[in-house]
């Protein structure tokens, strides 16, 4: 898989654990996370609230634009770069559009709302509550974020069946 791999879904969907093991998988390949952009501000940051314009939401863009010009330049050298991120909603289309690298793929994770409480539950770090609840970030996934690349419903699946998953169906994955 040479290029890009954008791996997304809600929060405790298991990106971070997926898309690390995918980019161990390959051959030549860089883990891009999209949260250490954000991390990266010690002095000002605003957090995205779902609400439109604002700071929270300026810093969400930047943040995107810079994992997707690392992941490029990663590319540019030879590597897979497998970036991991919330990217939902109209944000998704314009994220594929960030990126030069080709061929691109894009994952998104799935799994019901159920697992991703549960998930979240078992974590030492949490992401619902101030802002969005499990249900409310996955209405906007499946309501709101265009169906493009591979759709996967990890409910069910371990972190090696869902890589073994990504890598067979890696055409369906290709956007561009």
């Amino acid at each position: 898989m040479p290029g890009v791999v954008l791996v997304t879904g809600v929060m405790a969907s298991g990106k971070s654990t997926v898309a690390q093991a995918l980019a161990e998988r390959l051959p030549r390949a860089a883990h891009v996370r999209g949260d250490l952009f954000r991390r990266m501000i010690v002095s000002g940051r605003q957090d995205y609230d779902g609400g439109p314009g604002g700071e929270g939401e300026s810093q969400l863009r930047l943040r995107y634009r810079l994992s997707a010009a690392t992941a490029d330049t990663y590319a540019e050298a030879g590597f897979t770069a497998v970036v991991q991120d919330v990217v939902l909603g109209e944000e998704l289309a314009a994220y594929v559009r960030l990126i030069r690298t080709r061929p691109l793929y894009v994952v998104v994770l799935a799994p019901d709302p159920e697992t991703v409480a549960a998930r979240e539950a078992g974590r030492g770090k949490t992401g619902y509550g101030a802002h969005w609840s499990v249900t409310e970030l996955d209405r906007v996934l499946r309501a709101e974020t265009p169906r493009v690349g591979l759709w996967l419903d990890t409910s069910e699946l371990s972190v090696g069946e869902t890589v073994e998953a990504i890598v067979a169906e890696r055409e369906r994955a290709r956007v561009a």
